[in-house]
């Protein structure tokens, strides 16, 4: 049978005493009433007990010499039934075999010695009472530990689930359509999450250039249908990427002179793709039209359809810029500087206006950097998961560190030097 679940914080703390002797239990009760507590009393250890099982306690305080059982075992049984209350004992004589049979069976937290001093006595209900206060504490916050891993669990479990249909969702983008048609907002996280899981960079970058197309968005003041168009178009620009092979991808990023003619044709024609790929409803054609437009150059040097001028739509000329800072390998200020240089030729020199105004508006997080321990800030981005040297997972890739998580590796640092280094989006 289980006590009524009680708090102590919203209310006086109780406290049993058990004493044969009616003088000593009026003289506690009165005692510790004063101090606020509220006191309950018993002069029979059984019936004391039959009480533990109706209601909580935060301390029972028991006399050691009293008919049909000693103090000790009350106390016993009073743990099995409310383990987390503070037991004390009172007793005229205090020996060692006292002591050692107290802590073997009842788990005593104190002894009291008759006669006592007030002050002493009070004094060690009141530690008594913060200690039960700290297990109870801690039992509480086990349980919510216990509810929240479960639920974590619960949730890496989904996640599981829902990667494993994005796999599936590639290979049949019919059904990824179909998915898209149903809930505009949540197709278009959706497709970014394939492409995250697809290829971390290019979802990294996605996120970079709708930063800085949303910072445009607000100097143009854009009317909200545009800018949903633009916001769309910068997070699935490179949709179309999904059916190039990672290492194709990777080569064109870092050394394009060196591809094939064969290759770069594939590459190119993925604003193509990407247009088809968002065919979600006629809602959204213009969300294709900029995709596909936004590798075109003003000077009609771009691909795949080699527009010039103002023949590029106007979402798309912003888009382009946007795109061309966030996969610049400059760092920040020659990045905006390449852009502006690209004015006339590469981009609208309009559009290249636009984005200088926009760009110190918003900080945008770029590329990867190595960093040392001591330079974690919150708010960073981890682009490389923390293990240790046996391979055990400390803190996983793309977490957003705050000052818990930070905490964890330091901690962690100081009794198990962490070797690897640590890469953050910059």
């Amino acid at each position: 049978m289980f006590p009524p679940e009680f708090n102590p914080t919203s209310g006086m703390h109780r406290i049993l005493v058990v004493d044969d002797e009616e003088m000593v239990l009026k003289g506690l009760r009165d005692t510790l009433a004063r101090e606020g507590y509220n006191v309950v009393t018993s002069s029979n250890p059984f019936l004391a007990l039959e009480e533990l099982k109706t209601q909580n306690f935060s301390v029972i305080i028991s006399d050691q010499h009293m008919p049909g059982m000693l103090g000790m075992q009350f106390l016993a049984q009073a743990r099995d039934i409310q383990s987390n209350a503070s037991r004390i004992l009172i007793t005229a004589v205090l020996s060692l075999d006292t002591v050692i049979d107290a802590i073997n069976k009842g788990e005593i937290y104190r002894f009291i010695v008759k006669p006592w001093l007030r002050e002493e006595l009070l004094a060690t209900v009141k530690n008594a009472v913060q200690r039960y206060e700290l297990i109870d504490n801690n039992t509480l916050l086990q349980s919510k530990s216990v509810i929240l891993n479960r639920e974590l669990s619960e949730s890496n479990r989904l996640l599981e689930l829902q990667v494993a249909r994005i796999a599936e969702q590639n290979e049949c983008l019919g059904q990824l359509n179909k998915a898209l048609e149903e809930n505009l907002q949540h197709s278009v996280q959706l497709c970014l999450h394939v492409l995250q899981t697809f290829n971390p960079g290019l979802g990294n970058k996605a996120r970079r250039v709708h930063q800085v197309c949303t910072a445009i968005a607000d100097t143009l003041h854009l009317p909200a249908e545009k800018r949903q168009i633009l916001e769309f178009s910068a997070w699935l620009h490179d949709i179309g990427l999904v059916a190039i092979h990672r290492d194709l991808i990777h080569r064109w990023d870092e050394s394009p002179e060196g591809l094939k003619q064969e290759e770069l044709e594939a590459l190119q024609s993925h604003p193509v793709r990407g247009q088809n790929l968002v065919k979600f409803g006629n809602h959204l054609e213009e969300v294709g039209s900029v995709i596909r437009a936004h590798h075109e150059h003003f000077d009609g040097k771009g691909f795949p359809d080699q527009l010039k001028g103002e023949e590029i739509p106007w979402l798309a000329r912003l888009l382009a810029v946007a795109v061309g800072f966030a996969e610049s390998n400059l760092e920040e200020l020659r990045a905006i500087e390449s852009i502006r240089l690209g004015a006339g030729n590469k981009y609208d020199p309009e559009a290249v206006r636009t984005f200088l105004r926009a760009i110190s508006k918003v900080s945008v997080s770029r590329k990867e950097r190595e960093i040392l321990i001591s330079e974690l800030r919150p708010g960073m981005v981890l682009a490389k998961g923390i293990y240790t040297p046996n391979g055990l997972l400390i803190v996983p890739e793309g977490q957003l560190l705050n000052v818990d998580a930070i905490g964890k590796i330091v901690n962690h640092n100081r009794t198990n030097p962490i070797i690897q280094s640590l890469l953050v989006y910059c």
